[in-house]
């Protein structure tokens, strides 16, 4: 790349074949490197130490031959007798209280070559799905040892259901299965979780999964400032110029690109970025686009890119209506990302 010429995401249009959607089911760049070690239970919440030492155990509990007994189970092979104990879990817990670094500890935990152990959000398993079909993606994650599913979304019925039918699949093949969700519509807020909801929703498979409590506040805004004030246009331009690696857009019109892109490929979109910087950051117009915003809030925040912006704050991204509504779980959490990537780039040399 040029030095001093800005990249921008409008200008690229990735396409991901589907066998790349497999080999990246990894924890992403930002979870590389966490353990149950490097998680920091809060002092005052006990439930996060005790699902610390839960996950650790069950880990290990997945050591030895696969139930299959081999490596990647034959198709018609003989289904192998149920394992004792539970064969998921589910954390349960609100927003910021480190679940995925926990649930990406428990595929680094987990004794298996990383090709036989599976970590993604439920969005990407649905691409999955679309891009492979159902019948090839239960042959192509029957012989793994673990299945980490993160954001395992409660809003969506159509997709819930598909979901469920392929981990009963991959249960009854033996395949350990982990997950954290959102919360249904009309409960963010009213101080209930989502464990309830989740055993019901994924049919027939509640039986195999040890709930697992996490109580705590977002640690991204753990005695932090609201959103930072965002930057002028020219400050924004200026640091794009002067900064390898970065890419520079209008919001507005990012926005409009990212209609043009599959969601599968919003996660390509930010490869090899140093930093994203956006000019004139304004409310999102409506749910369709707000949705699409989240997801590559997610993208860039796995990928700890920075984000530059001018206009309004990522606190006022969304409308009251949006954040009242069903999907406003996610649009939290993509304030939470936002934010915490916003002050990652006011911590840059030069800001």
């Amino acid at each position: 790349m040029t030095s001093g010429v800005p990249q921008s995401l409008c200008e690229r249009r990735p396409h991901v074949p589907a066998d790349r959607l497999v080999q990246e089911m990894q924890p992403p760049p930002r979870f590389d490197a966490v353990r149950f070690d490097t998680y920091v239970p809060d002092p005052g919440q006990p439930s996060q130490a005790a699902a610390v030492a839960a996950l650790g155990s069950f880990a290990a509990g997945l050591g030895g031959a696969h139930p299959s007994g081999s490596g990647r189970r034959r198709w018609f092979a003989k289904k192998p007798a149920a394992p004792a104990g539970p064969r998921g879990v589910y954390l349960d817990g609100g927003y910021g209280v480190g679940k995925t670094h926990l649930l990406a500890s428990l595929w680094h935990a987990t004794p298996a070559d990383p090709s036989l152990k599976a970590f993604g959000t439920f969005v990407e398993l649905t691409n999955l799905v679309g891009a492979l079909g159902f019948q090839e993606t239960v042959r192509t994650l029957s012989g793994h040892r673990l299945l980490c599913i993160d954001e395992f979304e409660l809003d969506d019925p159509g997709d819930t259901v598909l979901v469920s039918s392929l981990l009963k699949k991959l249960a009854e093949a033996g395949v350990a299965l982990a997950a954290t969700s959102n919360t249904l519509p009309g409960k963010l807020g009213e101080g209930r979780f989502a464990a309830a909801d989740f055993l019901r929703e994924i049919q027939g498979l509640s039986a195999h999964f040890l709930p697992l409590r996490i109580d705590g506040e977002d640690y991204r805004h753990r005695g932090l400032p609201e959103a930072p004030a965002p930057y002028s246009d020219e400050v924004v331009t200026k640091t794009a110029y002067a900064t390898d690696g970065a890419s520079l857009d209008s919001f507005p019109g990012l926005l409009e690109h990212l209609a043009r892109i599959h969601p599968s490929g919003y996660g390509a979109l930010t490869e090899g970025l140093s930093m994203v910087c956006l000019t004139g950051v304004g409310p999102v117009p409506d749910q369709s686009t707000a949705l699409r915003l989240v997801v590559l809030a997610d993208r860039l925040y796995d990928r700890e890119v920075p984000v530059l912006a001018s206009g309004l704050p990522f606190d006022r991204l969304f409308s009251e209506e949006m954040l009242n509504g069903g999907y406003r779980k996610k649009y939290f959490r993509a304030i939470s990302r936002l934010t915490a990537l916003a002050r990652d780039a006011r911590e840059l040399p030069g800001q």
